[in-house]
């Protein structure tokens, strides 16, 4: 099913670039930037959505696999988005 809504989430995104970053990072900061973009021209809305998008989706498989990225990503203001989707309660920080 993850295939299924990432497929659903991409063809959302093409059309109204705003409502697939709203879906994957919910109403805050990113919104906001990615209205302003899509406003400002379709392109550069469409390039942040889906950067928004890959970054969440990368975190995502890094968490499952037991990886942690190192910082977090630039340009990127929601935690939802930075933790792929998983809050910070349930990932195990490596120690150092």
């Amino acid at each position: 099913m993850g295939v299924v809504a990432a497929v659903f989430l991409i063809v959302i995104t093409l059309f109204l670039p705003p409502l697939g970053v709203w879906a994957v990072a919910g109403c805050g900061a990113d919104l906001f930037i990615n209205i302003c973009l899509t406003l400002l021209g379709y392109i550069p809305g469409h390039v942040h959505a889906f950067y928004i998008e890959y970054v969440y989706y990368d975190r995502r498989e890094q968490a499952r696999e037991g990886r942690y990225p190192a910082g977090p990503a630039p340009g990127v203001y929601s935690d939802r988005v930075q933790t792929g989707g998983r809050s910070y309660g349930t990932i195990v920080q490596p120690t150092r």
